[in-house]
């Protein structure tokens, strides 16, 4: 319970990574803001989670900066602080050629990936900064070191998130605000998995077969290590990105 009575606000909870953090926090003891563009899927991650009576829905889109400055100002209302902030909601894009993508597309993955964590950061800092003391944990990539793990602006927005990690801790570490990056692997999740399963992708079932675990990562496994790294535990640990993706970007027995 070394969350006890702590606020914990965590984006993209409908789902996937986002739902397993909410159950996760609830069970260490976390008053627990879900966040989400749709609210019966972050009502329901809640109940999932059992926590029904220490945990707040709420809807909102992390690119639009009205709807942050509401997901804040409603947390800040009703606990009277932030203690740790989860940006874990992302898209994948098309995977298209760079010549081929739009501008549209480009700004919407963007927009998501990368704006939506500034935001996020930018209004829920100043009430760390009241405390003395906060911990954000921003959901990265494999494709943060690499390209392939994506198409062009997934990639971009990844790279993007580390920076923005790493200028974070250097603007606000000694300020009592400690962030970091989880980096994951191929993880099963409904974004991951097309229609709920590796079944519809072969080549990337191929890929993570050749990793030496050899496995897809589970979601419950990012949620641990979201809790670690945002906790006292790890009150050492500033501007550090975790790969958590079962050997893939070290050792891969083959390129892919």
């Amino acid at each position: 319970m070394e969350y006890n009575d702590k606020v914990v606000v965590i984006t993209g909870a409908g789902s996937g990574m986002g739902r397993s953090m909410v159950s996760e926090f609830a069970r260490r003891g976390a008053r627990v803001a879900a966040v989400g563009r749709t609210l019966e899927k972050v009502e329901e991650s809640i109940r999932l989670a059992g926590n029904t009576e220490r945990a707040l829905a709420l809807r909102a889109d992390v690119s639009v900066e009205a709807d942050v400055v509401g997901v804040i100002d409603a947390v800040v209302a009703h606990w009277g602080r932030i203690d740790v902030l989860i940006n874990n909601a992302g898209v994948l894009d098309t995977y298209e050629p760079a010549h081929t993508v739009s501008l549209q597309s480009w700004q919407e993955v963007i927009a998501i990936n990368l704006t939506g964590p500034f935001l996020m950061s930018k209004y829920a800092i100043p009430h760390m900064l009241k405390k003395g003391k906060g911990s954000i944990v921003n959901i990265a990539s494999l494709s943060s070191f690499s390209a392939a793990g994506g198409g062009s602006a997934y990639t971009a927005s990844k790279h993007g998130v580390l920076g923005l990690t790493r200028q974070l801790c250097f603007e606000y570490g000694a300020k009592g605000i400690r962030v970091n990056a989880i980096c994951p692997g191929a993880t099963a999740t409904p974004m991951a998995l097309h229609g709920g399963t590796s079944e519809a992708l072969p080549d990337m079932d191929a890929g993570v077969m050749k990793t030496p675990a050899q496995r897809w990562c589970k979601p419950e496994e990012v949620a641990r290590l979201a809790a670690f790294l945002a906790g006292d535990d790890a009150d050492f640990v500033h501007g550090s990105a975790y790969v958590i993706d079962g050997g893939w970007l070290t050792a891969a027995r083959e390129a892919f």
